[in-house]
Order: C-alpha cells, then sequence, then structure tokens
C-alpha cells in the first residue's frame, strides 16, 4: 500500500495535480491490470526506469516518486533495471512504497559498458519471500581441445538470479540489461549476449542442484522486433515467451520496439500463466503529452535557450519535454507484466487421492 500522508507537505499546486492525477493512474490500473489475489496468482513485472536516480536532467520530482509507487504497488514482484550508484530514487521509492515492501539489489557493475548501474528485485513480503539464493551470474570459461580453460568476456552489466517463494511456488528470476551495442536491429555483441545467458541459465536448470527447476528470464534485452536473431536466441536456448506476451504492444516509448521480455523455462504443474498480461503506459495519465506548459518552469534551462542563450523552438522544446525531460521523471520504457498461477491446493489433493486409490 502506497503511502501517501506527506503529499500534504507540497506545494499547494502540486498537490492538486498529484491528488487529481494520481486518482487518475490509479483508475487506470484499474481497468488494466488485475486485482492482486492473497494466494491464488503473483504479480510480476519487469520496468526498466531510465537512469535511476541520475540527476541529468534535474531530479526526479516527488510527483514522480509517487506515481512510480503506485504502479509498482500493482504488482507482488518487479525486476528494475537502471538503478544507478547513487540509492537516493530507489530510498525515495521504498519509502513510499512502505514497510510490507522489500528489496534486493547488486553492486554496480563497474566500466564505461556497465554505466555503473544495479540491478534491483522489489517485491511485497506479505506475498513474496526470498529463498536466500542472490548471485551475479558469471559465465564461466570455455574448454579448449588442449584441454585448457579460456576465459570468456562477461556480459557488459552483469545479470542478477535470486530465488524466491509464493504460494505454492518456487522459482528463480533473472534479470538482465543486454548491452545496446549499436543502432542496429541485430549486432553481434547484442546477439552473443542474449545468446550466452539464454544458454547458462538453460543448462542450469538442467542442473538437479539448481535451486529450483523454474526459471523465468526478465529484463531489457533491447531487442527491435521478435523475427530478429536477438528474439530466436531466446527460443533457440527453449525459452518459452508465451503468445500472450508475444501481441503485446511495444515497451518502448520512443519507437516502436519490443525491447523487454519475460521467458520461461518452467515446470507447467508447479507454475504457469494465467493467460493475463499487458504493457502498461503510464503516459495515458501522467506527464502527457499536452502537459508540457505545466511542466515548463520545473525543466532546466536547456529547455528555454541554447548555451548561446538563443530561444529555443516550439519543436524543439516539445521534443525535450516528451523525450528527454519526462523520460528522465518516468522512463523510457514502459513497465510489462504477467499473472502467474500459484496455488496448486487441487492439484495436490487430487494427486494424494489418486495415490490413496492406488493403494499407496
Amino acid at each position: 500500500m502506497v503511502f501517501y500522508h506527506d503529499i500534504k507537505k507540497l506545494p499547494t499546486d502540486v498537490r492538486r495535480r498529484l491528488l487529481e492525477r494520481l486518482l487518475l493512474l490509479r483508475e487506470s490500473l484499474d481497468e488494466e491490470i488485475p486485482e492482486r489475489t492473497q494466494k491464488e496468482t503473483l504479480l510480476l513485472a519487469t520496468w526498466n526506469i531510465r537512469e535511476f536516480d541520475a540527476p541529468d536532467y534535474g531530479e526526479r520530482m516527488e510527483e514522480a516518486i509517487y506515481y512510480i509507487a503506485e504502479i509498482i504497488d500493482r504488482f507482488d514482484l518487479i525486476a528494475i533495471q537502471e538503478v544507478q550508484k547513487d540509492l537516493r530514487g530507489l530510498e525515495r521509492l521504498m519509502k513510499v512504497l512502505g514497510g510490507y515492501w522489500k528489496y534486493i539489489f547488486t553492486d554496480t557493475t563497474k566500466g564505461s559498458r556497465g554505466n555503473d548501474e544495479r540491478m534491483a528485485f522489489l517485491y511485497d513480503s506479505r506475498k513474496v519471500t526470498h529463498g536466500g539464493l542472490a548471485g551475479e551470474l558469471v559465465l564461466p570459461p570455455i574448454k579448449q581441445p588442449d584441454g585448457t580453460l579460456k576465459p570468456v568476456t562477461q556480459l557488459a552489466r552483469t545479470p542478477f538470479i535470486c530465488g524466491f517463494r509464493s504460494g505454492w511456488t518456487k522459482f528463480m528470476l533473472a534479470t538482465v540489461h543486454i548491452i545496446w551495442g549499436t543502432g542496429e536491429a541485430e549486432p553481434e555483441v547484442r546477439v552473443k549476449e542474449i545468446r550466452q545467458v539464454a544458454q547458462f541459465l538453460h543448462e542450469r536448470t538442467e542442473d538437479e542442484t539448481a535451486w529450483a527447476r523454474n526459471l523465468i528470464l526478465l529484463g531489457d534485452f533491447n531487442i527491435f522486433r521478435h523475427d530478429d536473431e536477438t528474439f530466436k536466441e531466446l527460443l533457440k536456448a527453449e525459452f518459452v515467451i508465451p503468445e500472450q506476451i508475444q501481441e503485446l504492444p511495444p515497451t518502448s516509448v520512443a519507437k516502436p520496439r519490443f525491447y523487454d521480455q519475460i521467458a520461461f523455462r518452467i515446470r507447467k504443474d508447479s507454475l504457469d500463466m494465467t493467460g493475463k498480461a499487458g504493457v502498461f503506459n503510464f503516459y495515458k495519465t501522467v506527464y502527457r503529452d499536452e502537459d508540457e506548459a505545466l511542466y515548463a518552469p520545473h525543466m532546466p534551462e536547456a529547455y528555454k535557450t541554447d548555451k548561446d542563450g538563443n530561444p529555443r523552438s516550439d519543436a524543439y522544446k516539445r521534443t525535450y519535454y516528451r523525450s528527454l525531460w519526462r523520460t528522465h521523471q518516468m522512463s523510457d520504457h514502459l513497465p510489462m507484466w504477467v499473472e502467474l498461477r500459484i496455488d496448486y491446493s487441487d492439484e495436490y489433493l487430487k494427486y494424494l487421492q489418486r495415490k490413496l486409490d492406488e493403494g499407496s
């Protein structure tokens, strides 16, 4: 449950806008996302929250933190990418979410390719428990013909895997932020990273010593289209991406690209989809296209003038607001979610009944 008590401390004009938009956002969430249940289902999501929280375009407004918290609170468990080295943004978010929400995050990935980013899992501890497993994935060396081992180049941003329990279900959750490389749809460096992590996790689920046989791989894969080699690498590793997810709209705000994905290697008798999934477009209710004038006073000087002090054109200011400033308030990605079934009471009781009938 989101804690709203500090809203009263905000300036009157901000408070009025925030309350109005929160009500609209809640109405939209009610329409699009299933109601959370106590034990029958699990709502799982993934969201790349752009540079959370870097001050490049000014610190995120308190208003934005409330909107982000309101969205996250509709799920039971969510993977977040692009958490920054400075954790103030995450701490602000957790304060608004309240004490039931817990989080696990990685250390920063160093180097220019890693961008000092962290990965994080946020979960409602009333519904989900951390099973103890937590680790950053390290790719093993490759055995050479002469028997020696050759180290491999690790992924630019180290994937994060944790074990969780909810209801009757035990599963591993691995989140990634695959390297961008170039603006092309299928640069070899991106294809290679997806291939490496997918094959590695495929082998992990085949290992009887794995913490769980159920595995969900999710995050920002920078996949353009479903017929690209980047997407096919997931399928080659025998991950299943259900039709309900493949039919969803793009998660990229700027272009029709399917950057974010949720892929499965699961046992159907202990974890399964209900058939419900979605991509939530928050820009229909908050930081809307038509709201530019409302936020003009909050944007940096670069919105108004160039480096020489010349006034910006209306077209430039419109692009600045839509593509840069507001995406650093909310994100340039939309959250993707899926509903999973986690209650298998009937199946277990029927199994016991069959065993009894068989004389066991």
